[in-house]
């Protein structure tokens, strides 16, 4: 089965539909995205068709191993962009996130700061225990902040390296 995601205005996802692989064979009985995309635009009278891969996430096709190929970075959904300049999908990024870069391999938004690791994201607690900071990224201060786990409190800044108390 292959899919093709309806483009609106600067490349808006507007809709994401199923499409037989059978009519998208060409005269050399081979399947062919420009078959398919006009199949679609003869039957809705849209023009703004591009193919995408349900087994596509940030790059990687998840039948790699049998020697499948990624497709435009990423299965797209409602509201997802597709970037004509770079052939991917993505989801736009969020509000806050303005210093964060599209990569344009995996079709998500690198922070400029690599996010600390999950193995060194450990604190202990009032009780000794060791638990994990919640963290999120401050645009502001361009630092990963962490926090305990109700999120009320503000424990430490990641550093590139470790955490900082503050």
């Amino acid at each position: 089965m292959a899919y093709f995601a309806k483009l609106g205005v600067n490349g808006k996802v507007i809709q994401v539909v199923p499409f037989k692989d059978s009519r998208m064979l060409n005269a050399e009985n081979i399947e062919d995205e420009e078959v398919g995309r006009q199949e679609l635009e003869n039957e809705t009278g849209w023009p703004l068709w591009k193919q995408c891969s349900f087994n596509t996430h940030e790059g990687v096709h998840e039948n790699a191993s049998d020697g499948k190929t990624p497709l435009r970075a990423n299965f797209p959904a409602i509201g997802d962009v597709y970037d004509e300049v770079n052939n991917i999908f993505y989801t736009p990024r969020d509000v806050g996130d303005e210093s964060w870069t599209l990569n344009t391999t995996t079709g998500k938004f690198d922070p400029p700061t690599a996010m600390p690791p999950y193995s060194a994201s450990t604190y202990t607690d009032e009780n000794g225990d060791t638990v994990k900071y919640s963290y999120s990224w401050n645009e502001s201060t361009g630092k990963w902040e962490g926090f305990n786990n109700d999120r009320t409190t503000k424990l430490a800044i990641w550093n590139g390296t470790g955490w900082d108390s503050v």
